[in-house]
This record gives C-alpha cells, structure tokens and sequence, in this order.
C-alpha cells in the first residue's frame, strides 16, 4: 500500500465519499443510503462532478456498490445492536461517517475507527476544521495491515474489550492486501470474543465480473496500479468463504450482487444496481 505516513486522504477514501454523494444528488429517490458529510471532509474542487471517475453513468454501478454494502452494514450495526453487541470496529475506515450520521446509535456504542496513520490525522484535523466534535465514545487506532501489526493489540489499547462481541467492518480493503495479510486479518477476528460478527467486502477475479462491466473493471485496475495501490488480492466467494472457515470463522455468507439488489434497489425504475465486481462475506465468531 502508499506510504502511510501520508498526511492526507486516500484518493480512494475520497471516491467513495464522493460517489456517496453523487448517490443522493444525482440517483432518484428512494435512496439506499444518505451521506453528504464526506463531501465535507473531503472538500474537492468546484469541478469534481467533471472528474473522469465522477462520471453520472459511467460509474453507476460501482456507486450503486457503495451504497449498497454501507447500507447493508449499517442495517447489521443497528440489528446487533439490539441484541446488545456494544463494539463496532470500522477496519480501513477512511471517511467513514457513521459516527457523525448516526448520534441516536452511537450514544450507545464504542466505535473504533481503524486505518492508516497519515490519512486518520488528516481525517481528525478536518473533522475539527469542521467544527464537528469527536465524542469519547469514538476512538482513533492508526494500525499498518500491511506491515503486520496486529490491529488487535493496538484496538485494546484504544479501550476495545476483547471479552465482549463487536461488529468488525472491513470494505475496500482486502483487494489491496496480499493474500498472507487478508488471512492473518480473518484469523485475528476468529479471535475475538463469541458473538462477535466479519463483514468483509472483497474484489472478484475478472472472469467472475459481467461482461458489459469488464472494460470499465480493468480500467480501474490499471489506474490502481498507477496510482501506487495496485489489487493483490482478487478472490472468488468460494475461495474467500474457504479462507474464513480455515481462520476459524463459522456461519459463513456470501452476500452477492444479486442479493444486494434483491435488499435495496428491487422496487427502482431506473435499472440502478450494484456492480458484479465487488460483493460481500459475513462471517460469526464462536
């Protein structure tokens, strides 16, 4: 991955930020998802709409994509949380703004924003520039996947209680990790207490993707590699769902395309859907 010492957003972190944006801006209601504080933090340009990867249709699906799996995961938070599952642990979280979104959940959770150093100061510094508060209860752990540190150690230091069930949310980063550090990843969650719930999005192999998406697909590996975060891990559901289940994960779901459209986008009349290239897994521990 780039240098994490870094002090400023992933270009990746910003997309994803921006395309949630572009959902509720550009998409007609009803919308999956509402998220126009990233565009906050992340201040682009005036001309960012004209950006090639801001393209309204060009990138519909994949923005459909975004929005899907942070709907999904928020709905999970909101159900565990019933059942009293008090952790919620962000891994990669960028512009993540559930903590900022959601104050009538988070009152009553932990939540624990893992991610590279640079990028989580510069996060914290806009955060403040903003005038947006950080509460007690969200707590800041810079973690290097890629070196090998173990995340874990470092969330306890942060005040997480491994003797209690969290919800650990993991999304566009696994495709950035090589295979050796996406299985320590699963086999530090298969550590943690009983209860506790993985949900991990990942990057299928070309051959998985649809056809009319494929160009739009290598492409994007390309600008990848170009920009200095090239995808190492490119991972069937079989094979991801085999990897978990060797960590020690059990219950083990693969949360397709197919099916996130089934959850969020089955009553649309414009076609909108997600992108076959990206899906998800959820995985339980104990």
């Amino acid at each position: 991955m780039r240098d994490n010492q870094a002090q400023a957003a992933e270009r990746t972190a910003v997309r994803v930020a921006l395309w949630r944006a572009l959902h509720v801006t550009l998409d007609p209601p009803p919308h999956v998802f509402h998220d126009e504080i990233g565009l906050q933090l992340a201040a682009p340009d005036e001309g960012w709409r004209r950006r090639p990867d801001m393209g309204a249709q060009s990138t519909r699906r994949a923005r459909a994509s975004i929005v899907a799996r942070a709907r999904f995961i928020e709905d999970l938070v909101v159900e565990h949380a019933g059942q009293g599952v008090l952790q919620y642990v962000i891994l990669g979280a960028g512009l993540d703004t559930f903590a900022q979104r959601r104050p009538d959940l988070t009152s009553g959770l932990r939540v624990f924003e893992v991610d590279a150093p640079g990028p989580q100061a510069w996060k914290q510094r806009r955060l403040e520039e903003l005038g947006l508060a950080v509460p007690p209860w969200l707590r800041f752990v810079p973690v290097d996947f890629e070196a090998g540190v173990a995340w874990l150690d470092l969330l306890v230091a942060a005040g997480f209680d491994p003797s209690l069930p969290a919800v650990v949310a993991s999304t566009g980063v696994a495709m950035y990790l090589t295979r050796e550090a996406n299985v320590a990843l699963l086999q530090q969650v298969a550590g943690l207490a009983a209860g506790s719930t993985l949900v991990l999005s990942f990057m299928l192999p070309l051959e998985f993707v649809d056809e009319d998406e494929r160009a739009q697909r290598q492409s994007t590996e390309r600008f990848a590699a170009m920009a200095g975060t090239p995808f190492l891990s490119l991972l069937s559901p079989t094979e991801l769902l085999s990897m978990a289940r060797d960590a020690g994960l059990r219950d083990t779901t693969h949360v397709s395309s197919s099916r996130l459209t089934d959850l969020y986008f089955a009553e649309r009349t414009d076609g909108l859907r997600p992108s076959s290239s990206e899906e998800l897994i959820v995985a339980k521990v104990g």
